[in-house]
């Protein structure tokens, strides 16, 4: 007689997906927040578009059951943060939560010269990833190597400001409205801005307000969607994902849905005049998201992702 394996879970009821936008508290991981959306949503497949440091709060993007395949077609990834940067201490996680590494002895730097050394940031800029970290060396997190109290060599990367700006000033803090290229560290703007100040500083606090599409507008806080989910409305808070991608969109009947589920390609209709390699997101008759096609240069709808009939 066959024995069952206990390790393999049952399948997961049939459920809506889309994207759910977390107002992240202070305190938890991004895993954290996934962890919980798995609970508040019942489904095992939920991902996030972007970590968050644990003392940070703001924007964290959850990407919902089928909803995961579509995460690398979400092509705007700006990030936008409101922070605090605190002059004349040095930190060894660069930020608020960290040991004291060096404390500025004398006068701190005016407002001005604040504006200027940070005006010198805009732009392309390199940033050496810090030890506290989830950036991997040789398959190790740097946290991790961090906590043993290793440094190693890590490999500087091109990132980008669009935007820093000064909102408040009062000494030792500076309050910063950033906007940035993915990837981007504040916590290492901060001490850089320091070193460049020659006085050293640390963020004190971080906020972010916009991951790629979702902005605050969007974000519902953690205690709301954990009541959402206990009167059964969290469901009723997904993002459908036309709405997220932003592709143009073409519906399908029954017969052009089957043939996309089982691989074909499709006619491009009206279509057709645009630019070959647009990305086209197709909805069933109901308005239920199906799939991302690409057009081709034989004007033809090639599936790229495709939701399954089997609860996808």
């Amino acid at each position: 007689m066959a024995r069952r394996n206990p390790r393999r879970r049952r399948p997961e009821p049939p459920g809506p997906s889309g994207f759910l936008v977390v107002d992240k508290p202070s305190g938890m991981t991004s895993h954290d927040v996934v962890d919980a959306a798995r609970r508040w949503l019942g489904t095992r497949r939920v991902g996030h578009l972007g970590t968050l440091d644990p003392q940070a709060t703001g924007v964290l993007p959850l990407a919902v059951r089928a909803a995961t395949k579509l995460i690398p077609f979400i092509e705007d990834t700006r990030k936008a943060y409101d922070g605090t940067i605190v002059l004349g201490v040095e930190t060894d996680t660069l930020d608020a939560e960290g040991e004291v590494l060096a404390r500025h002895e004398g006068a701190l730097p005016e407002r001005p010269a604040v504006e200027a050394a940070l005006a010198r940031f805009r732009g392309d800029v390199q940033q050496v990833p810090p030890m506290y970290s989830a950036v991997k060396k040789d398959g190790v997190p740097l946290h991790r190597l961090a906590r043993k109290g290793q440094e190693v060599e890590r490999e500087p990367k091109w990132v980008t400001f669009e935007e820093v700006v000064v909102t408040r000033f009062e000494s030792p803090e500076v309050d910063v409205r950033v906007a940035c290229s993915a990837g981007t560290y504040v916590r290492v703007l901060a001490a850089d801005l320091g070193r460049a100040l020659g006085c050293g500083a640390h963020l004190g606090g971080l906020r972010r307000t916009r991951s790629g599409p979702f902005d605050l507008e969007d974000a519902h806080p953690a205690e709301a969607c954990a009541a959402a989910s206990e009167s059964g409305k969290i469901e009723d808070w997904l993002i459908p994902p036309d709405e997220v991608l932003d592709f143009p969109v073409l519906e399908v009947g029954r017969d052009q849905r089957l043939r996309l589920q089982h691989g074909g390609d499709l006619p491009s209709g009206e279509l057709h005049r645009l630019v070959p390699g647009t990305r086209v997101s197709v909805l069933d008759e109901e308005g239920e998201f199906l799939a991302v096609v690409e057009l081709r240069a034989d004007r033809r709808l090639w599936p790229l992702r495709v939701f399954g009939a089997e609860g996808d």
